[in-house]
């Protein structure tokens, strides 16, 4: 094998393939790139045998072949060539040559033929979304997923299609994330439950622009997110999501609309006092026009108020600050409507169309 690419296309193609490079792994093959570049095209692929990623990169084939080198060597050479063309080349004993300008590498690789290659998923049920949509609604819901593998369904995002709505759910057991996009076209219904460390390297590579689309497929086991250039394929988490809708209810007691930015900012100073790890609450005080923030710790105390309308009955609720904070940076709105029934049913927040619904359940506290 012998190909010519610029060193900038080399490092744009593996900062992709690299988010599926396992950073622990009983296959060492797994450990490396494979650089194929033995049918009129040269493509990296990298495969954690949950997540797989294929990038086409644009480059000159003088001689077709393939070889898998180690991921983090490789990536590193690149990194550290000077800004030029590079010349990768390997014999049959798969040693590699990588040459640029009056620098040369040579290591030892492994046989293409040996890595495993993506599933096969075939075309048949797909939705297109603009790649800025996808990457939003991954980074409004993907901090309420649960970070330890004990309900391995908590540790994904369901993603459910009914006709032209997609919506995209998340949960903890303390809170629930939800989000609602209206597409283009009418689907198919369908429900998956997608890792989420697919969905948070995924997002790392979606370009963010509106023009920009994604196709995304769909099997009985793995899902397919299909880029300009780039493919990536991961499996689903197997079994049925829990039943939200029973979560969630309209009823309340208590109605707030309140300044984003000023809540927000109100609570990340109160944060100021609670330590890492620190499970203090803050406690929310709510009467007619008013509405006061109090934290009391063993560095101090803090209380602010702040402007409100409401409706209906004065209460008085305590949360975990992180779970409040979470949501409200990842809500555009000036203006947002809190709705809570007593200070121990779940608060949420949401939009008048269901947009978005961010459910938090509230903690016991002592004044």
């Amino acid at each position: 094998m012998k190909i010519v690419c610029s060193k900038s296309e080399l490092m744009k193609s593996v900062n992709i393939v690299m988010k599926a490079v396992p950073s622990k792994t009983t296959m060492p093959i797994l450990e490396c790139i494979l650089i194929d570049a033995s049918k009129g095209e040269i493509k990296f692929t990298t495969n954690d045998m949950e997540l797989g990623i294929e990038t086409v990169v644009k480059g000159d084939i003088s001689e077709r072949g393939m070889i898998a080198l180690n991921a983090k060597l490789f990536s590193e050479i690149i990194r550290k060539l000077p800004d030029n063309d590079v010349t990768i080349s390997s014999d049959e004993k798969y040693q590699a040559t990588i040459i640029c300008e009056k620098s040369k590498f040579s290591i030892a690789g492994k046989a293409g033929d040996d890595y495993p290659y993506l599933p096969f998923v075939e075309k048949d049920h797909f939705i297109s979304i603009s790649q800025f949509t996808l990457k939003e609604v991954i980074r409004q819901t993907i901090f309420s997923i649960a970070q330890n593998e004990n309900n391995r369904m908590m540790t994904g995002e369901l993603f459910e299609i009914n006709q032209n709505m997609l919506k995209v759910v998340s949960l903890d057991g303390h809170r629930i994330s939800i989000r609602k996009i209206e597409l283009k076209e009418s689907y198919e219904n369908r429900k998956v439950v997608v890792p989420g460390k697919t969905l948070i390297e995924i997002s790392k590579i979606l370009s963010g622009e509106t023009e920009d689309m994604v196709n995304i497929y769909f099997t009985k086991n793995h899902i397919l997110f299909e880029l300009e250039d780039t493919i990536a394929v991961s499996r689903l988490i197997e079994g049925d999501y829990f039943r939200i809708d029973q979560m969630l209810s309209s009823d309340y007691e208590t109605k707030i609309n309140i300044n984003k930015k000023e809540f927000l900012d109100c609570i990340d100073r109160a944060t100021l006092l609670v330590k890492e790890g620190d499970k203090k609450p803050i406690i929310i005080r709510v009467d007619d026009t008013d509405m006061e923030l109090i934290i009391n710790s063993q560095i101090g105390s803090m209380n602010e108020h702040l402007s409100i309308e409401k409706e209906g009955k004065d209460i008085m609720i305590g949360f975990n600050p992180k779970f409040l904070i979470d949501a409200l940076r990842v809500i555009d709105d000036e203006v947002i409507q809190i709705y809570m029934v007593n200070s121990k049913a779940p608060c949420f927040i949401r939009d008048e169309n269901e947009s978005y619904i961010y459910l938090i359940l509230p903690v016991n506290f002592n004044l």
